[in-house]
């Protein structure tokens, strides 16, 4: 099998290529908190917790093949109604572009399938933001974690889609583990996750924006599925992952392109450093704007 994508050290060297030089600092614990899932697991109250954003008509283009577009994003944990299928999308983070388009929600939103294969799951999806910063992270983590026991919540399946989307809820999961839920992550960055140190992971060897299965297929969804909830039952001790024998449909040599700078022209480097700033400077316009400037 290839080896996963290393994304610390890909986005790396993609914001050098851009001209950053000051590296991200990846989240990284040593010690992990984990809560055996209470039993019998049938009964066990399960939430969807997810970094999709709600659609806002007035934001642009947020449907399928939509660019990277920052007016999308959202700063504050949210809940919605889980049934029906909630319009959440993914048009505001770092997802695989060249190889997925997010036409297919149930490749980042499991909600269908967890309704289908689980008899007690909670009414609503929770959404936390994704955020840089680990402090403000954690605190986001902190407020999902009280929603979530508000809603009588002993389980919860976590799916991230960008590179800073998997340390978001893998911090998250962290809280919740420590407030007594019991958490798997479904996700598609593997060095990331096994980084920050989580209590169970189900990884997906797909491009980002498919951590749920591959899009058009829900067989794969169902599957993808049926591993996590699997894996939340059998893990017994925090670090344990579980690799996903589905195999990616596309290109073999996707995993050489995401965010690559050797596989990009000056010029395309150049337009992506000056479409980075504007879309920072509009989060920041819209972060300042949410918080009343805090």
């Amino acid at each position: 099998m290839p080896e996963p994508i290393p994304y610390m050290q890909r986005t790396r060297d993609y914001y050098l290529a851009l001209g950053y030089d000051n590296p991200y600092e990846w989240a990284h614990f040593d010690e992990v908190p984990f809560t055996p899932l209470p039993h019998p697991s049938a009964d066990v109250r399960i939430a969807l917790v997810t970094t999709a954003a709600p659609f806002k008509p007035e934001a642009g283009d947020q449907g399928p093949g939509a660019p990277y577009n920052a007016a999308a994003k959202f700063y504050d944990v949210y809940e919605v109604p889980i049934d029906p299928t909630p319009d959440l999308r993914i048009s505001h983070v770092a997802i695989d572009r060249s190889h997925t388009s997010a036409e297919d929600p149930g490749t980042y939103l499991p909600a269908r399938a967890l309704l289908a294969a689980h008899r007690n799951v909670v009414p609503f999806v929770f959404g936390l933001p994704t955020n840089r910063s680990h402090r403000k992270t954690h605190e986001d983590a902190k407020e999902l974690t009280r929603r979530a026991l508000a809603k009588g919540t002993r389980a919860a399946v976590l799916v991230p889609n960008c590179p800073v989307c998997h340390q978001s809820v893998s911090i998250a999961a962290r809280v919740m583990e420590g407030a007594g839920i019991s958490t798997v992550i479904m996700g598609c960055a593997k060095d990331i996750v096994e980084h920050a140190g989580v209590p169970r992971f189900l990884f997906s060897d797909f491009p980002l924006g498919n951590s749920a299965g591959r899009p058009k297929d829900p067989a794969s969804q169902t599957e993808t599925l049926a591993l996590a909830l699997d894996l939340l039952e059998s893990a017994a001790e925090p670090r344990t992952t579980v690799v996903s024998p589905l195999v990616w449909h596309g290109p073999a040599d996707w995993r050489e392109d995401y965010s690559n700078p050797t596989r990009l022209a000056p010029e395309e480097l150049a337009r992506r450093r000056s479409e980075f700033d504007a879309g920072k400077a509009k989060a920041k316009e819209l972060r300042e704007t949410s918080r009343g400037g805090a």
